[in-house]
Parts: C-alpha cells; structure tokens; sequence
C-alpha cells in the first residue's frame, strides 16, 4: 500500500462522520448548521440542503475509501486509519455544534 491510500482512508472517515449529523437531521426533517447557511457552520439550512449535504459526504467517503487503493476491512491497519478519521472528525464535530446545542 501506498502513503496517500492511508490518507485517503483517514480522510474518508472524516467525511463519513460528517455525513451522520447532516443526514440524520435532515431527514428528521429538522434544520442544522451547515457550510451553506448564513453565517457558514452557523446558521441554519434547511432538512433539504443537509440532505443533499449529508449524501455528497458519503460519495466523497464512498470514494475515499472504495476507490482508492484496496480498502480491506479485514485489515487492522486500514480499519484503524479508517477509524482515526471518524473519531477526530466525531470529536470536532460534537465540540463544534456543542456550543450551539448546549452540548458543551
């Protein structure tokens, strides 16, 4: 395995914990902070754009992790890069829309 397959793979776990609070919101049908809304990562967008905000995060993952390289999930290297990227985004994320949801 190259370097940059690791990176991707961390990255794409990135990008797949961003996906779950977008989507689950969305479509829950509530409105959440997005990049799109008014000031970025502030204001609220609509269950429509966090839904399509939300999936455009999984295709990004979806390519990361699926098309680059050969990601095994029996492979405890790729898993834990994979991992990596879910818990450092997991845990900027909840820092991040913490302090506007009390979780702070």
């Amino acid at each position: 395995m190259r370097w940059y397959h690791y990176v991707a793979y961390f990255f794409g776990g990135a990008f797949l914990a961003n996906t779950l609070p977008h989507l689950g919101n969305g479509i829950s049908g509530y409105a959440f902070q997005s990049p799109f809304a008014s000031p970025p990562g502030v204001g609220l967008s609509s269950s429509t754009v966090n839904v399509l905000w939300g999936l455009f995060n999984l295709a990004v993952a979806y390519l990361l992790i699926c098309r680059v390289g050969s990601f095994n999930l029996r492979s405890t290297r790729h898993v834990l890069v994979l991992g990596a990227g879910i818990l450092i985004m997991s845990l900027m994320l909840a820092r991040s829309f913490g302090r506007f949801r009390g979780g702070l």
